[in-house]
């Protein structure tokens, strides 16, 4: 799971992801992001719901905290 930074850039921390204040202003980022999917850089690019508390970025939906945090239960290495 990959965000995208405000400087265009692919990154795995949730927190160093764009922040976007509705799908109107998603709109251009994300056609970027759907460039970088037809360069087969990313798959499957879109715009999730966050919450955002200074810098910490907390999806909202379920599904989305676990691919950006990881499993919900422990896991043995």
């Amino acid at each position: 799971v990959v965000f995208r930074a405000a400087d265009g850039a692919w990154v795995t921390d949730i927190d160093a992801g764009q922040l976007i204040d509705d799908d109107t202003a998603g709109a251009g980022p994300l056609a970027d992001a759907r460039a970088d999917e037809r360069d087969n850089l990313i798959l499957d690019p879109c715009l999730i719901d966050v919450s955002a508390a200074g810098t910490a970025h907390r999806p909202a939906a379920l599904r989305e905290t676990i691919r950006a945090y990881g499993p919900t239960i422990a896991v043995e290495r």
